[in-house]
């Protein structure tokens, strides 16, 4: 395949894959698709910088009739503005033996290749987020310890916790957690019974459940007995709204074959006291490892 070729590969690549590619990804991945993801500002460059804005909450005024009810004072609407640089690449990539494999999927709408390299970058992803997980150490601790089942009582108390810390409900509440610890909750029949839940929409491929107050899902891209409970705000993701594919010849390097990549830029942070609008709980005695 001459270079030309090549490059009008990479162009049709890029044309069928790239507008699939991040809707699909966000759409599976469960922490990055809950995650505030709202920003102004354009994404072309590593560098970049884009602003996340945060509504302040305001205060309403009490009036009395026949004395001053018929005047009042407004309040400016405020927003707090967080700086997001987009300072992170994810790239995954394969090396092929000829790009015939390639042609015959790329209208596909079930490509072995592009779904490989999905779920690469996808994982490397969800693994950047969850190590930025930090939450709030002083009183109340929202790192807990020692969490050896995630029954109704410890649910409850989470729950406690998020009222407590004025955990704002337009969002939602989540909480993503193991497979041990979803056994747990499975097993509860305060947390299964329809008595007490109600069906909720379908979230990354699964089911949700309101269960006392929460969102409470499976994801077993962490060990075992953890959990991770949390407000969407409590952390910041902007994304390039299509990644950038590219095919070459590995002839340079003195080989036969290809090469094909994929790669897009990102930021992330933790939003607004974002560490006091989540929640860690693990059986481990100390620390968060994740």
């Amino acid at each position: 395949m001459s270079v030309t070729d090549i490059n009008l590969l990479t162009e049709q690549i890029q044309k069928f894959w790239a507008p699939q590619f991040m809707p699909a990804l966000r759409e599976k991945m469960l922490l990055a698709s809950l995650v505030n993801k709202e920003y102004t500002g354009d994404i072309k460059k590593e560098g970049d910088q884009v602003t996340v804005s945060q509504l302040v909450d305001s205060e309403g005024q009490i009036r009395t009739v026949g004395t001053d009810a018929d005047v009042f004072e407004s309040t400016q609407m405020a927003f707090q503005e967080v700086a997001v640089v987009v300072n992170k690449r994810i790239v995954h990539s394969f090396e092929l033996q000829e790009t015939a494999s390639v042609l015959t999927q790329l209208e596909s709408k079930e490509s072995v290749i592009r779904d490989a390299l999905m779920f690469g970058a996808m994982k490397k992803l969800n693994n950047y987020l969850y190590s930025l997980v930090s939450p709030s150490t002083s009183s109340p601790d929202h790192l807990l310890n020692s969490i050896s089942a995630m029954d109704a009582a410890q649910v409850s108390a989470i729950r406690l916790l998020a009222a407590q810390a004025k955990w704002a409900r337009e969002k939602g509440w989540y909480g993503l957690v193991d497979p041990s610890y979803y056994a747990d909750v499975l097993n509860s029949t305060t947390l299964t019974s329809a008595d007490y839940v109600d069906d909720k929409p379908v979230i990354g491929g699964q089911i949700s459940q309101q269960r006392m107050g929460f969102n409470i899902l499976e994801d077993d891209s962490r060990g075992a007995d953890k959990g991770l409970f949390f407000h969407p705000d409590f952390m910041y993701l902007v994304m390039q709204s299509q990644p950038r594919f590219k095919i070459s010849d590995l002839h340079s390097n003195k080989q036969f074959g290809y090469v094909i990549s994929v790669d897009f830029l990102l930021g992330a942070k933790l939003g607004v006291d974002g560490s006091k609008k989540h929640i860690w709980a693990t059986a481990a005695s100390s620390g968060i490892g994740v």
